[in-house]
């Protein structure tokens, strides 16, 4: 099996993907900035079901600091064939109110931190000649949101990033894919009004063990002719 790497799995979407690649039978690095009991309790999870599960301390939208926990997991004589891009902030506000700090922080965290971590970590996959690379993006980079347009640029971005990539690297034997969630249960959209649930045509939140059954599709051998696409899990919404 794989080696999998996953950015912002101490909670939410990202903690659900790391528990399907566990169950998968991958061996899983848990990546996070701060919550350290959160990402413990997300490894324990995994092996208590048996699996495989490592901590990966690290700030992605660092550069400096993701290369060094990249380092330290020893990614080059170990290397990782399957990356997910999950990790990700809000800092929502009116665009006119919208801060400096806030835009970049949503913007390093989403952009930077896709490059900070798949540029090294590709080499290592071209040289074998497989790799899954899954980049979690966002309805709002699909069709906007109001309030949000740091996290929609962010999460556009994402998917030109996916698109051209998955260009570079398609006779590699190496996907690059997109997943687009739409409203998903997790504490980021714990505030929620419920005019925004009843806007959804299925009338309900996503589950993250939803998304996390697609991006296990994604890494899996049976999506081998998949690439370069994004693939919304929404509920209809768009």
């Amino acid at each position: 099996m794989a080696r999998a790497l996953v950015t912002g799995a101490s909670r939410g979407i990202g903690a659900a993907i790391a528990k399907a690649f566990a169950a998968a039978g991958h061996d899983v690095a848990i990546n996070y900035r701060s919550n350290h009991a959160a990402a413990q309790a997300v490894q324990a999870a995994i092996q208590a079901s048996g699996g495989s599960a490592e901590l990966a301390p690290f700030d992605v939208a660092n550069g400096d600091a993701t290369l060094l926990g990249l380092q330290a997991l020893d990614y080059l004589a170990r290397p990782f064939t399957i990356v997910v891009n999950n990790a990700g902030i809000i800092a929502d506000a009116p665009f006119p109110s919208l801060e400096r700090d806030d835009w970049q922080a949503v913007t390093r965290t989403t952009l930077d931190g896709f490059y900070n971590v798949t540029r090294p970590v590709v080499m290592p996959m071209v040289r074998g000649k497989w790799g899954r690379i899954i980049n979690i993006s966002s309805v709002s980079g699909v069709v906007g949101n109001r309030g949000q347009t740091n996290y929609s640029a962010a999460k556009a971005g994402l998917i030109g990033a996916t698109r051209s990539l998955a260009q570079e690297l398609a006779k590699r034997n190496i996907t690059v894919n997109a997943v687009a969630p739409g409203l998903i249960d997790t504490d980021m959209v714990k505030d929620v009004p419920p005019e925004f649930i009843s806007a959804i045509p299925m009338r309900r939140m996503g589950r993250p063990e939803e998304v996390a059954a697609l991006v296990a599709f994604l890494a899996s051998d049976a999506a081998a002719y998949i690439t370069g696409q994004v693939i919304g899990i929404n509920g209809g919404l768009a």
